[in-house]
Parts: structure tokens; C-alpha cells; sequence
């Protein structure tokens, strides 16, 4: 197992803990592809991250899995002016009433997008996937080529600076 991916830290400082967030999504048996910059990490991407971005399968069964994995790890809706998050219904038809979650968790930030911006969702990015064996599980990560895409068509300052980042790294392959 790579020390990359226990390279990210939380917003507060503390580290986040991607042993407890994988092997809870792992046993809870939830279909997920690692996004953003933790995937792209675990492929080489230089910079640090803060959290872990994931785009779960929508599936009805996927998100009944999903809500019991986040009830264990007491997700939280997180926002800046009450870190420690907000409680909420996490269940299943909570999860499928917004596209995108942002939870503070006992394993740290973990963000939910469930159609990263220029992609169609799971099974668009799960297709071409690059798997990893992650604290004895399989870790699906988004590949670089898939990462590049959803940054491009968020086209935030720090997308467009790790575009360039990761471009170049396809280009030195």
C-alpha cells in the first residue's frame, strides 16, 4: 500500500483517516470511485489534499449501503462557519435529494459528488476506473485522463493549476 494515500489532512489539521473511511465503506459493501486530487495522488499527483471526494453508484441499494456506512462514521453536513458539521437525515432518500455532499466525518472530510462536473456519474468514471488494492480491499480511483475532464469543466483556479500538473504527468508516461 502506497503512502500516498495517507497524505491528506482535514480541514481542522487532523489527519484524515482513509484506513477507517475505506474499510467502513469497504465492509458496508458501498460502490464508489475515489475522485479529485486524492485519486490523482495515488497515481503520482504531487499536492497534498484535505479530503476525500468520492462519486458513490446512485442505486437504490448502493445508497441504502452508502447511508448505513456514513451512519457509523457520524457524517455530518460540513460548512466552514460550523466545522464540526450539522446533523441531518442521513438515509437513504436524503442522499439521493442532492447531487453533491459535503460531510465532516469521524475519518474526516469526505465529500459525495454524485455527477462530478463533466462527467455522466459512476458508471462513466467506474468504466475506465484504475484499481488499487487499498488496507486489503479494491479502491476504485478515477484515472488522470477522467480527473483532468471534471476539473476542466469546474474550471476553478486550483483545477486549472492541477490540470496542468497532471497533464504534464500523462504526457511523461
Amino acid at each position: 500500500m502506497s503512502s500516498c494515500i495517507e497524505c491528506a489532512v482535514s480541514e481542522q489539521g487532523a489527519p484524515l483517516d482513509p484506513e477507517l473511511l475505506f474499510t467502513t465503506l469497504a465492509r458496508h459493501q458501498v460502490e464508489f470511485v475515489l475522485i479529485g486530487a486524492l485519486a490523482a495522488r495515488m497515481q503520482g499527483f504531487p499536492r497534498f489534499t484535505r479530503d476525500a471526494d468520492i462519486t458513490p453508484a446512485r442505486e437504490t441499494a448502493n445508497l441504502v449501503r452508502l447511508a448505513a456506512a456514513l451512519r457509523e462514521l457520524d457524517a455530518r453536513i460540513y460548512t466552514e462557519q460550523i466545522p464540526e458539521g450539522l446533523v441531518f437525515d442521513c438515509s437513504p432518500q436524503m442522499l439521493a435529494r442532492a447531487d453533491i455532499w459535503n460531510l465532516i466525518t469521524n475519518a474526516g472530510r469526505l465529500d459525495l459528488a454524485f455527477i462530478p462536473s463533466g462527467t455522466t456519474g459512476f458508471a462513466d468514471l467506474a468504466s475506465h476506473a484504475v484499481r488499487f488494492e487499498v488496507y486489503g480491499h479494491t479502491l476504485l480511483a478515477a484515472r488522470l485522463e477522467d480527473i483532468i475532464r471534471s476539473k476542466e469543466a469546474a474550471n476553478r483556479p486550483q483545477d486549472r493549476q492541477d490540470v496542468e500538473v497532471m497533464r504534464e504527468m500523462l504526457r511523461r508516461k
